[in-house]
């Protein structure tokens, strides 16, 4: 009886979760297209200034399978108010913060709010009948992506109508009201993975992390080939190697290397790293471009609202596309949706190096984008969740949306160098940066579309349905190729 009310109400379960995911994602976004304000308004420097996004970004790639992992131990519900409360205290002290200082610091505590994705997979999985389970996962995974380019969309008219501090104001009622309708509104994970969280491996992992992050963050500022740079990659990679050692001598690790080996995870993996790379790019550059003088003879000089609309086609067309996607799994496998979703992006970033004259063309090539963003993160999502068994839902898909994020941070720092490579007499970039980056970040993409190839395909249909009269948290296994199957209790 209590199984069958949970599935009753997964409607209700998926509205909270949806609105607790909405809230992250527009903070990962709203305040990019607004440094300039929150420098003048702070008082700091353009270099300072950086690290509001930094902060965030440093943040949540730590705390993002950390949670995932303590949801699975401690239950996923519990975990999933405590991680919206702490987004919401970190968007209370943004929004009151007075210096720079008091806003990274902000900023690193709504970072723990990254542990929201891999907790919503996990409850969708343990919560949701069988036949809905694909469809809501792939809904979720749109909803990062849609309320990041929205986050974009937003800032302008926020910031116009009202001040920079609604930015942080109208997400941290967001976040409270999900975090209450979590506490009385979605019932705790009945499948729980005991143990401990190993703090070696932990601390292993901020480390590399943040080493490679910094660096990458910074190589536009002090130089790839600077001293500093050089010394935190080699840092990474020694503290990622310690990292890898560790977890696989673990008893308890913090994430199974094991898991990370298996076909349909370190493939999926490998395409979001790639798909990182283009959106957050984009997602950085596109406004800039736009927003760019019309003197320099290729910008459009736009306004800060104005640049934010051209994302709008990508959001709308990726929001759409998402709650489709699962259905066009189901007929042609979640692989080949990957692929066409590749191949779609690389397209829309061609169309943005090479037909770039006019805003039409923008926003066709955005729109392009959406569909092509809004298939393959919907596939990979579901991919990832039916290749791993139900206990390790939340760290592999906390693993998935953090290479997605290092991959953002890859490409933010790549498009920064090639767009300033060599700039006008009047310290603007020039077109062919631009060319040029978009360029890159298109021949990201294709590099996914091949690597989507390597993803195996499941020999069993889903039998998903087979059993969805049967509880959503009856026991699972993985099969070779990463299906998951329902086994009948006896």
């Amino acid at each position: 009886m209590a199984s069958e009310t949970r599935r009753t109400h997964h409607q209700v379960t998926f509205a909270v979760l949806a609105a607790g995911v909405a809230a992250y994602a527009l903070l990962q976004s709203l305040v990019t297209p607004v440094l300039p304000t929150i420098q003048e308004s702070l008082h700091t420097t353009q270099n300072t200034v950086t690290w509001v996004l930094t902060a965030y970004l440093l943040s949540a790639s730590i705390f993002t399978p950390i949670m995932g992992r303590i949801g699975d131990m401690i239950g996923k519900e519990r975990v999933f108010v405590a991680t919206m409360s702490a987004l919401a205290v970190g968007s209370l002290l943004a929004a009151l913060a007075s210096n720079v200082q008091v806003m990274i610091i902000a900023r690193v505590i709504q970072g723990i709010g990254g542990g929201v994705l891999p907790l919503a997979f996990g409850i969708i999985r343990d919560e949701f009948p069988r036949e809905k389970l694909n469809g809501a996962v792939g809904a979720i995974a749109s909803l990062i992506a849609v309320g990041s380019g929205l986050g974009i969309v937003l800032a302008g008219p926020i910031v116009s109508a009202l001040d920079y501090h609604w930015l942080f104001w109208l997400p941290m009622i967001m976040t409270v009201i999900a975090a209450v309708a979590a506490h009385f509104l979605v019932p705790e994970s009945p499948i729980r993975t005991p143990g401990r969280i190993s703090w070696l491996p932990a601390v292993l992992l901020s480390g590399w992390l943040v080493a490679l992050l910094v660096a990458l963050s910074q190589a536009p500022v002090w130089g790839w080939g600077s001293g500093k740079v050089a010394g935190l990659l080699i840092a990474a990679v020694v503290l990622a190697y310690a990292w890898v050692r560790v977890e696989l001598r673990s008893a308890i690790p913090l994430i199974d290397m094991k898991m990370m080996r298996l076909p349909a995870v370190w493939t999926n993996n490998l395409v979001a790293l790639l798909f990182g790379i283009g959106m957050y790019a984009t997602f950085a550059f596109l406004p800039e471009f736009v927003q760019t003088p019309k003197s320099t003879g290729y910008g459009f000089g736009s306004s800060i609202t104005e640049s934010g609309l051209i994302l709008l086609p990508m959001s709308v067309a990726m929001f759409i596309v998402g709650l489709g996607a699962s259905r066009l799994a189901q007929r042609i496998g979640g692989k080949t949706v990957v692929l066409v979703g590749s191949l779609i992006s690389t397209v829309s970033l061609a169309l943005l190096a090479f037909a770039h004259g006019a805003t039409w063309e923008l926003y066709i090539a955005t729109g392009v984008m959406g569909v092509g963003f809004g298939l393959a993160f919907s596939a990979m999502s579901s991919l990832i969740v039916a290749a791993v068994p139900p206990e390790q839902t939340g760290v592999a898909s906390g693993m998935n949306a953090n290479i997605r994020t290092i991959g953002g941070s890859i490409g933010a720092a790549l498009m920064a160098s090639v767009v300033t490579a060599s700039p006008a007499a009047d310290g603007l970039p020039r077109e062919s940066g631009y060319t040029n980056g978009f360029a890159m970040l298109g021949g990201a993409l294709l590099v996914a579309a091949f690597a989507a190839i390597l993803i195996p395909v499941s020999r069993q249909k889903t039998r998903l349905v087979e059993f969805a009269d049967e509880p959503a948290h009856a026991e699972m296994a993985v099969v070779p190729g990463g299906t998951v199957v329902g086994d009948k209790p006896e």
